[in-house]
Protein backbone atom coordinates (compact mmCIF):
# COMPACT_ATOMS: atom_id res chain seq x y z
CA UNK A 1 0.00 0.00 0.00
CA UNK A 2 0.87 3.51 -0.56
CA UNK A 3 1.27 6.65 2.06
CA UNK A 4 -0.43 8.40 -1.19
CA UNK A 5 -4.05 8.31 -1.57
CA UNK A 6 -4.70 6.23 -4.43
CA UNK A 7 -8.61 6.01 -6.40
CA UNK A 8 -10.19 4.58 -9.43
CA UNK A 9 -12.96 4.84 -11.22
CA UNK A 10 -13.28 0.98 -13.26
CA UNK A 11 -16.03 1.47 -15.94
CA UNK A 12 -17.51 -1.37 -17.97
CA UNK A 13 -17.62 -0.40 -22.04
CA UNK A 14 -21.27 -2.10 -21.72
CA UNK A 15 -23.16 1.37 -22.54
CA UNK A 16 -23.07 5.06 -22.37
CA UNK A 17 -22.08 6.79 -18.84
CA UNK A 18 -24.88 6.88 -16.50
CA UNK A 19 -25.94 9.04 -14.02
CA UNK A 20 -24.78 6.34 -11.06
CA UNK A 21 -21.53 5.87 -12.86
CA UNK A 22 -20.96 9.20 -13.09
CA UNK A 23 -21.77 9.86 -9.40
CA UNK A 24 -18.51 7.27 -8.69
CA UNK A 25 -16.46 9.02 -10.86
CA UNK A 26 -16.60 12.09 -9.38
CA UNK A 27 -16.77 11.31 -6.17
CA UNK A 28 -13.55 9.60 -6.62
CA UNK A 29 -12.33 12.65 -8.48
CA UNK A 30 -13.07 14.70 -5.97
CA UNK A 31 -11.74 12.00 -2.97
CA UNK A 32 -8.37 12.27 -4.67
CA UNK A 33 -8.39 15.74 -5.80
CA UNK A 34 -8.94 16.90 -1.61
CA UNK A 35 -6.49 14.41 -0.18
CA UNK A 36 -3.46 16.11 -3.36
CA UNK A 37 -3.97 11.98 -4.49
CA UNK A 38 -4.22 10.03 -8.10
CA UNK A 39 -7.67 9.51 -10.00
CA UNK A 40 -6.92 6.25 -11.96
CA UNK A 41 -9.58 5.13 -14.99
CA UNK A 42 -9.34 1.42 -15.64
CA UNK A 43 -11.27 -0.11 -18.02
CA UNK A 44 -13.13 -3.61 -16.71
CA UNK A 45 -13.78 -5.66 -20.32
CA UNK A 46 -13.68 -9.01 -19.10
CA UNK A 47 -17.21 -9.49 -19.72
CA UNK A 48 -16.96 -9.29 -23.15
CA UNK A 49 -20.71 -10.49 -24.26
CA UNK A 50 -21.70 -7.20 -22.84
CA UNK A 51 -19.14 -5.03 -24.33
CA UNK A 52 -20.37 -2.77 -26.86
CA UNK A 53 -18.55 -0.99 -29.80
CA UNK A 54 -17.65 2.53 -28.76
CA UNK A 55 -18.60 1.93 -24.93
CA UNK A 56 -15.17 3.07 -23.59
CA UNK A 57 -14.54 5.67 -25.52
CA UNK A 58 -18.05 7.17 -24.80
CA UNK A 59 -17.57 6.66 -20.91
CA UNK A 60 -14.53 8.82 -21.30
CA UNK A 61 -16.05 11.42 -23.62
CA UNK A 62 -18.39 12.30 -21.38
CA UNK A 63 -16.65 12.09 -18.07
CA UNK A 64 -14.37 14.76 -20.00
CA UNK A 65 -17.17 16.74 -20.60
CA UNK A 66 -18.56 16.76 -17.16
CA UNK A 67 -14.90 18.18 -16.29
CA UNK A 68 -13.42 14.86 -14.65
CA UNK A 69 -9.81 14.47 -15.47
CA UNK A 70 -7.72 11.38 -14.64
CA UNK A 71 -3.97 11.10 -13.55
CA UNK A 72 -3.78 7.13 -15.63
CA UNK A 73 -5.47 5.35 -17.60
CA UNK A 74 -5.80 3.70 -20.98
CA UNK A 75 -5.84 6.43 -22.88
CA UNK A 76 -2.84 8.55 -21.40
CA UNK A 77 -0.70 6.06 -19.91
CA UNK A 78 0.79 5.50 -16.75
CA UNK A 79 3.26 3.06 -14.47
CA UNK A 80 0.75 0.46 -13.09
CA UNK A 81 -0.60 -0.14 -16.76
CA UNK A 82 -2.09 -1.81 -19.37
CA UNK A 83 -5.10 -0.35 -17.71
CA UNK A 84 -7.47 -2.60 -19.95
CA UNK A 85 -8.23 -6.15 -17.90
CA UNK A 86 -8.16 -8.05 -21.02
CA UNK A 87 -4.56 -6.91 -21.86
CA UNK A 88 -3.72 -8.23 -18.16
CA UNK A 89 -4.15 -11.61 -18.52
CA UNK A 90 -1.02 -13.33 -18.20
CA UNK A 91 -0.88 -11.28 -15.00
CA UNK A 92 -3.83 -12.51 -13.60
CA UNK A 93 -2.18 -16.06 -14.71
CA UNK A 94 0.67 -15.89 -12.28
CA UNK A 95 -1.51 -15.28 -9.62
CA UNK A 96 -4.17 -17.96 -10.39
CA UNK A 97 -1.00 -20.21 -10.59
CA UNK A 98 0.31 -19.13 -7.51
CA UNK A 99 -3.17 -19.81 -5.62
CA UNK A 100 -3.05 -23.64 -7.08
CA UNK A 101 0.11 -24.34 -6.12
CA UNK A 102 -0.70 -23.71 -2.40
CA UNK A 103 -4.17 -25.17 -2.52
CA UNK A 104 -5.98 -21.99 -1.62
CA UNK A 105 -8.01 -22.60 -5.18
CA UNK A 106 -9.35 -25.78 -6.87
CA UNK A 107 -10.13 -26.64 -10.55
CA UNK A 108 -13.83 -27.43 -10.76
CA UNK A 109 -15.03 -29.71 -13.22
CA UNK A 110 -19.10 -29.18 -12.86
CA UNK A 111 -21.13 -28.34 -15.56
CA UNK A 112 -24.03 -26.23 -15.45
CA UNK A 113 -26.80 -28.53 -15.62
CA UNK A 114 -24.70 -30.23 -12.15
CA UNK A 115 -24.45 -26.45 -10.45
CA UNK A 116 -28.17 -25.68 -11.49
CA UNK A 117 -29.36 -29.53 -9.96
CA UNK A 118 -27.67 -28.66 -7.29
CA UNK A 119 -29.11 -25.59 -7.04
CA UNK A 120 -32.16 -26.37 -7.12
CA UNK A 121 -32.01 -29.55 -4.54
CA UNK A 122 -31.07 -26.80 -1.77
CA UNK A 123 -33.72 -24.10 -2.82
CA UNK A 124 -36.40 -27.59 -1.95
CA UNK A 125 -34.76 -27.92 1.55
CA UNK A 126 -34.99 -24.52 2.09
CA UNK A 127 -31.51 -23.96 2.02
CA UNK A 128 -29.57 -20.71 0.25
CA UNK A 129 -28.45 -22.00 -2.80
CA UNK A 130 -24.37 -21.92 -3.14
CA UNK A 131 -22.14 -23.98 -4.00
CA UNK A 132 -21.53 -27.50 -1.85
CA UNK A 133 -17.52 -27.78 -2.63
CA UNK A 134 -18.34 -31.08 -5.02
CA UNK A 135 -15.37 -30.79 -6.97
CA UNK A 136 -12.91 -29.20 -4.07
CA UNK A 137 -10.95 -32.86 -3.49
CA UNK A 138 -11.00 -34.23 -6.36
CA UNK A 139 -8.18 -37.20 -7.01
CA UNK A 140 -5.58 -36.88 -10.05
CA UNK A 141 -7.84 -40.02 -11.16
CA UNK A 142 -10.96 -37.74 -11.09
CA UNK A 143 -9.26 -35.05 -12.87
CA UNK A 144 -7.93 -37.54 -15.72
CA UNK A 145 -11.36 -38.47 -15.93
CA UNK A 146 -12.92 -35.73 -16.68
CA UNK A 147 -10.18 -34.57 -18.95
CA UNK A 148 -11.09 -37.69 -20.54
CA UNK A 149 -14.62 -36.48 -20.86
CA UNK A 150 -13.51 -33.44 -22.65
CA UNK A 151 -14.99 -30.92 -19.89
CA UNK A 152 -13.35 -27.46 -19.40
CA UNK A 153 -12.59 -26.42 -15.34
CA UNK A 154 -13.56 -23.25 -13.85
CA UNK A 155 -10.89 -22.13 -11.46
CA UNK A 156 -12.52 -21.78 -7.17
CA UNK A 157 -11.28 -20.02 -4.79
CA UNK A 158 -11.19 -21.89 -1.53
CA UNK A 159 -12.90 -20.00 1.04
CA UNK A 160 -11.67 -20.87 4.43
CA UNK A 161 -13.75 -22.21 7.00
CA UNK A 162 -14.90 -19.93 10.05
CA UNK A 163 -13.65 -16.83 8.96
CA UNK A 164 -15.20 -13.81 9.94
CA UNK A 165 -14.23 -10.73 6.89
CA UNK A 166 -14.83 -6.90 8.76
CA UNK A 167 -14.23 -4.07 7.24
CA UNK A 168 -14.89 -0.63 8.62
CA UNK A 169 -16.81 1.44 5.92
CA UNK A 170 -16.26 5.18 5.21
CA UNK A 171 -19.65 5.93 4.78
CA UNK A 172 -21.56 3.19 7.09
CA UNK A 173 -19.24 1.98 9.41
CA UNK A 174 -18.60 -1.73 10.63
CA UNK A 175 -19.44 -4.21 8.16
CA UNK A 176 -19.18 -8.35 8.67
CA UNK A 177 -19.60 -11.10 6.89
CA UNK A 178 -18.98 -15.10 7.69
CA UNK A 179 -17.04 -17.12 5.40
CA UNK A 180 -20.25 -19.69 5.78
CA UNK A 181 -22.36 -17.27 4.06
CA UNK A 182 -20.19 -18.36 0.55
CA UNK A 183 -19.15 -21.33 -1.21
CA UNK A 184 -16.32 -21.33 -3.03
CA UNK A 185 -16.14 -19.15 -5.83
CA UNK A 186 -15.48 -18.97 -9.58
CA UNK A 187 -12.02 -17.18 -10.02
CA UNK A 188 -11.45 -17.86 -13.65
CA UNK A 189 -14.16 -19.01 -15.80
CA UNK A 190 -14.41 -22.23 -18.21
CA UNK A 191 -13.23 -19.89 -20.84
CA UNK A 192 -10.14 -18.72 -19.07
CA UNK A 193 -10.63 -15.50 -18.12
CA UNK A 194 -10.78 -14.27 -14.81
CA UNK A 195 -13.89 -12.90 -12.86
CA UNK A 196 -14.75 -9.69 -12.03
CA UNK A 197 -13.83 -9.74 -8.13
CA UNK A 198 -10.52 -11.92 -8.34
CA UNK A 199 -9.39 -9.48 -11.40
CA UNK A 200 -10.23 -6.44 -9.24
CA UNK A 201 -8.63 -7.64 -6.24
CA UNK A 202 -5.58 -8.16 -8.33
CA UNK A 203 -5.37 -4.92 -10.03
CA UNK A 204 -6.39 -2.75 -6.91
CA UNK A 205 -3.22 -4.12 -5.28
CA UNK A 206 -0.92 -3.89 -7.72
CA UNK A 207 -2.34 -0.47 -9.19
CA UNK A 208 -1.31 0.78 -5.43
CA UNK A 209 -5.30 1.67 -5.02
CA UNK A 210 -5.56 2.83 -1.32
CA UNK A 211 -9.60 3.50 -1.24
CA UNK A 212 -12.24 2.23 -2.95
CA UNK A 213 -15.19 4.18 -3.34
CA UNK A 214 -18.67 2.31 -5.02
CA UNK A 215 -22.18 2.00 -4.81
CA UNK A 216 -23.51 0.33 -2.17
CA UNK A 217 -24.51 -2.39 -4.49
CA UNK A 218 -20.73 -4.15 -4.34
CA UNK A 219 -20.81 -4.42 -0.31
CA UNK A 220 -21.60 -8.08 -0.77
CA UNK A 221 -18.19 -8.50 -3.06
CA UNK A 222 -15.90 -6.79 -0.72
CA UNK A 223 -15.13 -10.21 1.56
CA UNK A 224 -14.71 -12.07 -1.53
CA UNK A 225 -11.91 -9.41 -2.34
CA UNK A 226 -10.77 -9.47 1.19
CA UNK A 227 -10.07 -13.13 0.66
CA UNK A 228 -7.87 -12.63 -2.29
CA UNK A 229 -6.43 -10.28 -0.29
CA UNK A 230 -5.76 -12.28 3.03
CA UNK A 231 -4.77 -15.30 0.59
CA UNK A 232 -1.74 -13.46 -0.70
CA UNK A 233 -0.73 -11.72 2.31
CA UNK A 234 -1.58 -8.13 0.81
CA UNK A 235 -2.97 -5.25 2.89
CA UNK A 236 -6.25 -4.45 2.67
CA UNK A 237 -7.73 -1.17 0.80
CA UNK A 238 -10.25 1.12 2.48
CA UNK A 239 -13.91 0.65 1.40
CA UNK A 240 -16.61 3.26 1.20
CA UNK A 241 -20.08 2.19 -0.46
CA UNK A 242 -22.45 5.10 -1.55
CA UNK A 243 -25.92 4.56 -1.17
CA UNK A 244 -28.71 4.31 -3.40
CA UNK A 245 -30.33 7.02 -6.02
CA UNK A 246 -33.98 6.57 -5.91
CA UNK A 247 -36.45 8.77 -8.33
CA UNK A 248 -38.74 10.87 -6.75
CA UNK A 249 -41.61 8.00 -5.96
CA UNK A 250 -38.14 6.92 -3.85
CA UNK A 251 -38.03 3.82 -6.23
CA UNK A 252 -34.36 2.53 -6.94
CA UNK A 253 -33.15 4.21 -10.18
CA UNK A 254 -33.54 1.77 -12.86
CA UNK A 255 -32.03 1.79 -16.03
CA UNK A 256 -35.46 1.11 -17.71
CA UNK A 257 -37.18 4.18 -15.25
CA UNK A 258 -38.30 6.52 -18.63
CA UNK A 259 -39.56 9.23 -16.41
CA UNK A 260 -35.78 10.13 -15.49
CA UNK A 261 -33.24 10.55 -18.21
CA UNK A 262 -29.98 8.66 -17.05
CA UNK A 263 -27.50 9.16 -19.12
CA UNK A 264 -25.12 12.01 -19.46
CA UNK A 265 -25.27 12.17 -23.12
CA UNK A 266 -28.95 12.92 -22.77
CA UNK A 267 -28.13 15.87 -20.74
CA UNK A 268 -25.54 17.11 -23.45
CA UNK A 269 -27.83 16.69 -26.34
CA UNK A 270 -30.30 18.49 -24.46
CA UNK A 271 -28.39 21.49 -23.75
CA UNK A 272 -27.24 21.38 -20.17
CA UNK A 273 -24.31 22.48 -18.68
CA UNK A 274 -21.85 20.67 -17.72
CA UNK A 275 -20.17 22.30 -15.00
CA UNK A 276 -24.14 22.78 -13.01
CA UNK A 277 -24.56 18.86 -13.70
CA UNK A 278 -21.00 18.42 -12.22
CA UNK A 279 -22.23 20.38 -9.16
CA UNK A 280 -25.75 18.74 -9.07
CA UNK A 281 -24.59 14.61 -9.09
CA UNK A 282 -22.19 16.08 -5.88
CA UNK A 283 -24.66 16.51 -3.59
CA UNK A 284 -26.42 12.93 -4.55
CA UNK A 285 -25.34 11.84 -1.78
CA UNK A 286 -22.93 14.26 0.04
CA UNK A 287 -23.52 17.60 1.30
CA UNK A 288 -21.76 20.74 2.09
CA UNK A 289 -21.97 22.44 5.38
CA UNK A 290 -24.03 24.84 5.14
CA UNK A 291 -27.17 25.77 3.14
CA UNK A 292 -24.98 27.09 0.28
CA UNK A 293 -25.36 24.84 -3.13
CA UNK A 294 -24.17 25.90 -5.57
CA UNK A 295 -20.41 25.69 -6.28
CA UNK A 296 -17.80 25.61 -8.76
CA UNK A 297 -15.61 22.26 -9.21
CA UNK A 298 -12.62 24.13 -7.79
CA UNK A 299 -14.47 24.82 -4.35
CA UNK A 300 -15.79 21.21 -4.42
CA UNK A 301 -12.72 19.87 -4.34
CA UNK A 302 -11.80 22.20 -1.52
CA UNK A 303 -14.61 21.55 0.79
CA UNK A 304 -15.34 17.86 -0.16
CA UNK A 305 -14.75 15.55 3.17
CA UNK A 306 -15.88 11.88 2.96
CA UNK A 307 -17.27 12.16 6.38
CA UNK A 308 -20.36 13.78 4.90
CA UNK A 309 -21.04 11.16 2.46
CA UNK A 310 -24.61 10.48 3.24
CA UNK A 311 -25.84 7.01 5.02
CA UNK A 312 -29.69 7.60 3.30
CA UNK A 313 -30.54 7.50 -0.25
CA UNK A 314 -30.18 10.18 -2.33
CA UNK A 315 -33.31 11.66 -4.54
CA UNK A 316 -32.71 12.31 -8.13
CA UNK A 317 -34.95 15.06 -7.81
CA UNK A 318 -35.76 16.38 -11.90
CA UNK A 319 -36.58 20.02 -10.99
CA UNK A 320 -33.86 21.10 -8.90
CA UNK A 321 -31.55 19.53 -11.36
CA UNK A 322 -33.39 21.94 -13.82
CA UNK A 323 -33.15 25.19 -11.29
CA UNK A 324 -29.76 24.54 -10.62
CA UNK A 325 -28.90 24.30 -14.75
CA UNK A 326 -30.56 27.61 -14.54
CA UNK A 327 -28.82 29.59 -12.26
CA UNK A 328 -25.54 28.42 -14.14
CA UNK A 329 -27.13 29.52 -17.35
CA UNK A 330 -28.53 33.42 -15.76
CA UNK A 331 -24.41 33.12 -14.75
CA UNK A 332 -22.82 32.57 -17.74
CA UNK A 333 -21.80 34.53 -20.67
CA UNK A 334 -24.72 34.85 -22.93
CA UNK A 335 -22.23 33.63 -26.18
CA UNK A 336 -21.84 30.44 -23.75
CA UNK A 337 -26.09 30.45 -23.86
CA UNK A 338 -26.17 31.53 -27.24
CA UNK A 339 -24.19 28.07 -28.15
CA UNK A 340 -26.78 25.76 -25.93
CA UNK A 341 -29.49 27.11 -27.75
CA UNK A 342 -28.86 27.85 -30.80
CA UNK A 343 -28.50 24.47 -32.08
CA UNK A 344 -31.80 23.17 -30.73
CA UNK A 345 -33.54 25.70 -32.81
CA UNK A 346 -31.97 24.68 -36.02
CA UNK A 347 -32.98 21.45 -35.73
CA UNK A 348 -36.22 21.86 -34.95
CA UNK A 349 -36.53 23.62 -38.09
CA UNK A 350 -36.86 27.29 -36.65
CA UNK A 351 -34.07 28.81 -38.30
CA UNK A 352 -31.70 27.60 -41.51
CA UNK A 353 -27.90 26.36 -40.53
CA UNK A 354 -26.72 28.86 -43.33
CA UNK A 355 -28.03 31.68 -41.68
CA UNK A 356 -26.89 35.59 -42.78
CA UNK A 357 -25.56 37.88 -40.75
CA UNK A 358 -29.14 39.79 -39.48
CA UNK A 359 -30.78 36.15 -38.94
CA UNK A 360 -27.96 35.36 -36.95
CA UNK A 361 -28.27 38.75 -34.82
CA UNK A 362 -31.84 38.41 -35.05
CA UNK A 363 -31.70 34.64 -33.88
CA UNK A 364 -29.01 35.63 -31.06
CA UNK A 365 -30.98 38.53 -29.64
CA UNK A 366 -34.17 35.95 -29.25
CA UNK A 367 -32.04 33.74 -27.13
CA UNK A 368 -31.00 36.68 -25.01
CA UNK A 369 -34.41 37.63 -24.57
CA UNK A 370 -35.24 33.78 -22.91
CA UNK A 371 -31.72 33.83 -20.65
CA UNK A 372 -33.63 34.40 -17.21
CA UNK A 373 -35.87 31.72 -17.82
CA UNK A 374 -34.17 29.04 -19.80
CA UNK A 375 -33.31 25.77 -17.65
CA UNK A 376 -31.42 23.97 -20.89
CA UNK A 377 -30.97 24.86 -24.02
CA UNK A 378 -33.17 23.13 -26.30
CA UNK A 379 -36.73 24.50 -23.78
CA UNK A 380 -35.69 27.43 -25.97
CA UNK A 381 -37.63 25.73 -28.83
CA UNK A 382 -40.91 25.30 -26.53
CA UNK A 383 -40.20 29.18 -25.42
CA UNK A 384 -39.58 31.14 -28.40
CA UNK A 385 -42.32 29.65 -30.36
CA UNK A 386 -44.30 32.76 -30.52
CA UNK A 387 -41.66 34.07 -32.86
CA UNK A 388 -42.06 31.50 -35.25
CA UNK A 389 -45.80 31.31 -35.67
CA UNK A 390 -47.56 33.28 -38.37
CA UNK A 391 -51.08 33.90 -36.26
CA UNK A 392 -52.13 33.00 -32.48
CA UNK A 393 -55.06 30.69 -31.55
CA UNK A 394 -56.07 32.99 -28.34
CA UNK A 395 -56.98 30.79 -25.44
CA UNK A 396 -59.44 31.15 -22.82
CA UNK A 397 -57.38 32.93 -20.76
CA UNK A 398 -56.19 34.97 -22.63
CA UNK A 399 -59.48 35.94 -24.16
CA UNK A 400 -60.40 36.54 -20.86
CA UNK A 401 -57.73 39.50 -20.71
CA UNK A 402 -59.08 40.58 -24.10
CA UNK A 403 -62.57 40.84 -23.60
CA UNK A 404 -62.15 43.30 -20.84
CA UNK A 405 -64.33 46.85 -21.35
CA UNK A 406 -60.90 48.94 -21.58
CA UNK A 407 -59.59 46.97 -23.82
CA UNK A 408 -60.40 47.92 -27.66
CA UNK A 409 -59.41 51.72 -26.52
CA UNK A 410 -56.27 50.31 -25.16
CA UNK A 411 -54.75 48.52 -28.33
CA UNK A 412 -56.10 50.91 -30.43
CA UNK A 413 -54.04 53.92 -29.67
CA UNK A 414 -51.50 51.61 -29.22
CA UNK A 415 -51.55 50.41 -32.57
CA UNK A 416 -52.44 53.99 -34.06
CA UNK A 417 -48.86 55.28 -32.57
CA UNK A 418 -47.04 52.11 -33.77
CA UNK A 419 -48.13 52.82 -37.24
CA UNK A 420 -46.72 56.00 -37.59
CA UNK A 421 -43.11 54.73 -35.62
CA UNK A 422 -40.25 54.83 -38.06
CA UNK A 423 -37.32 53.85 -35.62
CA UNK A 424 -39.35 50.05 -33.95
CA UNK A 425 -36.83 49.65 -31.30
CA UNK A 426 -37.24 48.36 -27.93
CA UNK A 427 -37.23 52.42 -26.30
CA UNK A 428 -39.03 53.59 -28.86
CA UNK A 429 -41.78 51.32 -28.22
CA UNK A 430 -41.62 51.30 -24.05
CA UNK A 431 -42.77 55.14 -25.02
CA UNK A 432 -45.20 54.26 -26.95
CA UNK A 433 -46.34 52.04 -24.21
CA UNK A 434 -46.04 55.08 -21.54
CA UNK A 435 -47.73 57.63 -24.41
CA UNK A 436 -50.84 55.09 -24.73
CA UNK A 437 -50.78 55.06 -20.76
CA UNK A 438 -51.07 58.86 -20.94
CA UNK A 439 -53.99 59.21 -23.55
CA UNK A 440 -55.90 56.33 -22.16
CA UNK A 441 -55.82 56.74 -18.47
CA UNK A 442 -54.90 52.75 -18.50
CA UNK A 443 -51.80 51.61 -16.23
CA UNK A 444 -50.61 48.61 -14.74
CA UNK A 445 -52.41 45.50 -15.58
CA UNK A 446 -55.18 46.84 -17.18
CA UNK A 447 -52.59 48.75 -20.22
CA UNK A 448 -49.37 46.32 -20.37
CA UNK A 449 -51.43 42.96 -20.00
CA UNK A 450 -54.12 43.36 -22.97
CA UNK A 451 -51.11 44.92 -24.92
CA UNK A 452 -48.72 41.40 -24.28
CA UNK A 453 -51.87 38.98 -24.93
CA UNK A 454 -52.53 40.72 -28.33
CA UNK A 455 -49.19 40.51 -29.26
CA UNK A 456 -47.62 37.48 -28.49
CA UNK A 457 -50.51 35.12 -27.26
CA UNK A 458 -49.21 35.04 -23.90
CA UNK A 459 -49.89 36.14 -20.29
CA UNK A 460 -46.39 36.04 -19.62
CA UNK A 461 -42.71 36.36 -21.12
CA UNK A 462 -39.98 37.99 -21.72
CA UNK A 463 -39.62 41.98 -21.38
CA UNK A 464 -42.34 43.25 -23.54
CA UNK A 465 -40.60 45.70 -25.86
CA UNK A 466 -37.85 43.84 -27.19
CA UNK A 467 -40.13 40.77 -27.72
CA UNK A 468 -42.35 43.35 -29.83
CA UNK A 469 -39.05 44.59 -31.39
CA UNK A 470 -37.80 41.09 -32.59
CA UNK A 471 -41.32 40.19 -33.69
CA UNK A 472 -41.39 43.41 -35.81
CA UNK A 473 -43.44 46.05 -36.50
CA UNK A 474 -45.66 44.30 -39.89
CA UNK A 475 -46.60 41.15 -37.44
CA UNK A 476 -47.17 42.90 -34.94
CA UNK A 477 -49.37 45.58 -36.15
CA UNK A 478 -51.36 42.61 -38.16
CA UNK A 479 -51.94 40.59 -34.76
CA UNK A 480 -53.21 44.05 -33.45
CA UNK A 481 -55.43 44.89 -36.10
CA UNK A 482 -56.87 41.29 -36.19
CA UNK A 483 -57.70 41.10 -32.27
CA UNK A 484 -59.44 44.21 -32.76
CA UNK A 485 -61.77 43.30 -35.42
CA UNK A 486 -62.52 39.75 -33.01
CA UNK A 487 -63.33 42.20 -30.75
CA UNK A 488 -65.99 44.19 -33.01
CA UNK A 489 -67.70 41.36 -34.26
Amino acid sequence: MTDQVRVRYAPSPTGNLHIGNARTALFNYLFAKHFDGKFIIRTEDTDEKRNVAGGEESQLKYLKWLGIEWDEGADIGGDYGPYRQMERLDIYDKYVDELLEKGLAYKCYMTEEELDQEREEQRAKGQVPKYSGAHSNLTAEDIARYEQEGRKPSIRMRVPANQDYTFNDIVRGNIKFESSDFGDWVIVKKSGTPTYNFAVAIDDHLMRISHILRGEEHISNTPKQMMVYDAFGWETPKFGHMTLILNEERKKLSKRDEHILQFIEQYHNLGYLPEALFNFITLLGWSPVGEEEIFNKEKLIEIFDPERLSTSAAIFDQHKLKWMNNEYIKATEIEKVIELAMPHLIEAGRLPEDMDASTREWAENVITLYREQLRYGAEIVELTELFFKESIDYDESAMEVLQQEQVPEVLQVFADKLIHLDDFTKDSIKAEIKATQKETGHRGKKLFMPIRVATTGQSHGPELPMAIELLGKDIIISRLDKVLKKLEA
